[in-house]
């Protein structure tokens, strides 16, 4: 990561870049790395960054002369149940959209590609032509070679002992041979990167696991070069190494490791073999493999990897320290994403930003929570075990949970909620669970349940905890001449308005989403997305001018944040002695008292029911619980609200929205303040009078056993057109319903167009619509999305 980071600095013109290597290139991971590279990720933009590494790593030795030990081989993917032969009939249909090869083939033919492999009880396989595997050590060296030919210099055995800052902007770096003057680094130190980042005040929740693959002697049989095989049910990845076999695994449950046991003079030692923990996994390759019964064991390689609370690694600058980028905590794709993860963070240095979206790997997407020892060596060992896992819908992480409590958990618990983690939060899902859920493809457990929750909401009242928002206070005498530069809809509305907006960047694309209550004249609280407050907080610092008079502050502790919805929500306001709420108009708030509360409530909706997001004390969260329950209102959760946000085509940061994404797309236009110089202003200008040559629309399906999900290929008349972003059953209108990104320059052709959507290579056809599928009012009036 670090050579391919400097390699595409040089490529960029720049002529001062330099690496430090405490030790000596390729040492600590990269040089026993199994290598393998697949293209498949699961997104685009991230699939993109490694086909740009196979692209790089075919061509490299072209340029610099020095071998890369690329090998093109293929990969196969085999299914020995129905949910794993479904969920790669998925990947299957990703990679389709994304332009990566891939297809289904018979279990005789994978028997061909593979013929020592046991195929009794694989019931399918998809065939992926274009992976491969690179020798690390040779594509550092052919990286290197071509750095230095651009004037890039590389320093061996020179360790890093310091990082200077002023005004938590990066100045310098001390090393072991002197300081050096900087404005930008870059921390690519693979497991020391926490460390590392630590020494700058910043927090990177990366920390090392043990990783185990098995070498053998030469087998008879094996000759050449051969697929990787890949044996998820089993936990394996296998392939030829020197005329005998590789056999890795992430096995269920990693072993995590302090970085202080491994020591900092760790180059290029392995870890102790531990054929204990290693034993299941050789019983399950023997049985795939019954060749391997009477091979010749050469060793069990177990070397040390880092790894991250959510199994993404880490691109982009730092929240805490401007000039600081993270490359690092790669997760095991760090040879497979190297080459396209070097170069799109050369861009983020030399631009300020990625070339595209990825937005799954900003290091500042973590709560402080995750950065702790405890923390980390709870989940790195989960996260090594779901590279292979099956990833179902509604799944859930089940180490380092409750780090963070919203005020009501103790209530959500009494209503037998089942929760999710969010940014370190746990929010409940649905409630009234009875036993743990069933993970499937098909009509999930909770299905009847989250029915009757939306019933609350769309028939009587509901409430929904949405208490984890992140909150920003913005005050002095310039924030309003502060946020109307940074936000694009106009921030100037009097005290006593909420203001649905967005924060673009200079390229038009949304960096957030979020509400502004105007409080008074030099008072601002903004409410942003759970997951937002680091990223929208760092946004807002990075853009406050020298001398402007403006305090952010994130407040997101103090209060909380419960949402009353429902036609019965009127009733209950007027019963709780607060009927001036019935007089409010959308998008206005009131400082009032519910049940000797004070409360901040505002008119909007994100379920598309009638209601208030009413924030109060933290504190006094349960009071204000136990007197809008008392009136009738019953709680909802995550899943019901989602379902009904999609309905409503309410847009999601992260699924519908992100920074690739404009308002002319996404059809927010009408939030835009045309008079006022914002962020993102002069592109938006220079598109406002041609069509989007993108639209988010929602898509009915005509039948009601579809199961979507979201990130699935959307076809009409047999071509790819466009990406579910959101998906899920819609209550109120009986039928699956999805907002899916459309390729077009013209809303009145997409208007009522029959597509299909291809869920695991199945057809399941529907309706597009430009606006809302269910839209009692009429109107095309989009609330604060979250």
């Amino acid at each position: 990561m670090g050579c391919s980071t400097l390699y595409h600095l040089a490529k960029a013109g720049v002529s001062d870049a330099i690496l430090l290597e405490r030790n000596e290139l390729t040492s600590g991971t990269t040089w026993h790395s199994a290598a393998q590279v697949r293209a498949l990720r699961s997104s685009k933009n991230l699939t993109d960054l490694i086909r740009y590494s196979i692209s790089l790593y075919s061509s490299l030795e072209q340029e610099t002369g020095q071998a890369t030990g690329w090998i093109n081989k293929g990969s196969l993917s085999i299914a020995t149940n129905p949910d794993r032969l479904h969920f790669i009939k998925r990947q299957e249909s990703l990679a389709r959209m994304y332009g990566v090869a891939a297809n289904s083939i018979s279990v005789a033919e994978a028997q061909e590609r593979w013929p020592m492999m046991n195929t009794e009880d694989v019931i399918g396989a998809v065939w992926s032509p274009e992976d491969g595997r690179v020798g690390p050590s040779d594509l550092c060296a052919a990286l290197v070679k071509g750095a230095r030919a651009r004037g890039a210099k590389i320093f061996e055995h020179t360790g890093v002992t310091g990082i200077k800052s002023r005004d938590n902007i990066i100045v310098g770096v001390e090393t072991s041979a002197g300081e050096i003057a900087c404005d930008a680094i870059a921390i690519c130190s693979g497991l020391w990167s926490r460390e590392n980042a630590a020494m700058a005040g910043v927090e990177i929740p990366v920390w090392p696991c043990e990783h185990f693959y098995l070498l053998t002697n030469p087998i008879e049989g094996v000759s050449g070069n051969l697929p990787t095989l890949s044996d998820h049910d089993n936990h394996l990845y296998i392939r030829d190494d020197s005329g005998g076999l590789l056999v890795g695994c992430f096995e269920p449950m990693g072993k995590a490791i302090d970085p202080d046991q491994i020591g900092k003079d760790f180059a290029f030692q392995l870890l102790p073999e531990d054929w204990d923990h290693f034993e299941p996994m050789l019983e399950n390759a023997l049985h795939r493999l019954p060749c391997l019964a009477d091979a010749d064991i050469r060793m069990l390689l177990n070397g040390p990897e880092s790894f991250t609370p959510d199994g993404s690694f880490l691109l982009g600058e730092s929240a805490e320290t401007q000039g600081l980028f993270l490359g690092c905590g790669m997760n095991s794709v760090g040879v497979a994403t190297g080459g396209g993860a070097g170069m799109a963070l050369a861009h983020c240095i030399v631009h300020g930003h990625t070339p595209t979206d990825l937005h799954e790997a900003d290091p500042k997407r973590y709560p402080s929570c995750f950065n702790s020892v405890a923390a980390l060596s709870a989940r790195v060992p989960e996260i090594l075990g779901t590279h292979y896992a099956i990833h179902y819908p509604g799944i859930q992480l089940q180490t380092a949970r409750e780090l963070k409590l919203t005020p009501l958990h103790s209530k959500w618990q009494d209503n037998k909620a089942h929760f999710g983690q969010f940014y370190g939060w746990e929010r409940p899902l649905y409630f009234d669970k009875q036993q743990e859920p069933r993970l499937t493809f098909n009509k999930p457990d909770w299905f009847d349940l989250v029915a009757r929750e939306v019933g609350y909401a769309h028939e009587q009242a509901a409430i929904f905890d949405q208490s984890s928002f992140g909150k920003i206070k913005v005050s002095g005498i310039d924030a309003e001449i502060f946020l109307n530069r940074v936000c694009a809809n106009d921030m100037t509305r009097p005290p006593g308005r909420a203001i649905y907006t967005a924060m673009l960047n200079q390229r038009g694309g949304y960096e957030s989403d979020l509400t502004a209550l105007r409080i008074n004249a030099n008072e601002y609280r903004l409410y942003v997305g759970t997951s937002a407050i680091k990223r929208d907080l760092a946004w807002l610092k990075r853009h406050l001018k020298p001398g402007q008079q403006v305090e952010l502050t994130d407040v997101t502790d103090a209060y909380a944040v419960l949402a009353l919805m429902g036609p019965s929500a009127p009733g209950i306001a007027e019963q709780l002695g607060a009927s001036e709420l019935n007089q409010m108009g959308y998008f206005q708030f009131f400082n009032t008292v519910i049940s000797g509360i004070e409360v901040d409530a505002v008119r909007l909706s994100y379920v598309g029911e009638t209601g208030w997001e009413v924030s109060c004390p933290a504190r006094q969260a349960q009071q204000l619980f136990d007197a809008l329950s008392s009136a009738g209102a019953k709680p909802a959760g995550i899943f019901a609200q989602t379902s009904m946000r999609i309905e409503k085509r309410f847009l999601a940061f992260g699924h519908d929205l992100d920074t690739d994404i404009n308002p002319f797309q996404a059809g927010l236009e009408f939030t835009l303040d045309w008079d006022s110089d914002f962020i993102g202003r002069t592109a938006l200008l220079e598109q406002r009078d041609h069509p989007p040559d993108k639209k988010l629309v929602s898509i009915l399906f005509d039948s009601v056993d579809a199961q979507p999900l979201g990130n699935e290929p959307v076809y009409h008349d047999g071509k790819i057109i466009g990406k579910t972003t959101s998906a899920s059953f819609g209550y109120r209108v009986g039928r699956p319903v999805a907002i899916a990104l459309i390729e077009s320059n013209s809303e009145n052709y997409l208007a009522g167009l029959k597509v299909d959507v291809d869920i695991a290579r199945s057809q399941n056809a529907g309706t597009i619509a430009l606006n809302a599928v269910y839209d009692p009012s009429g109107s095309n009036m989009r609330a604060a999305t979250r």
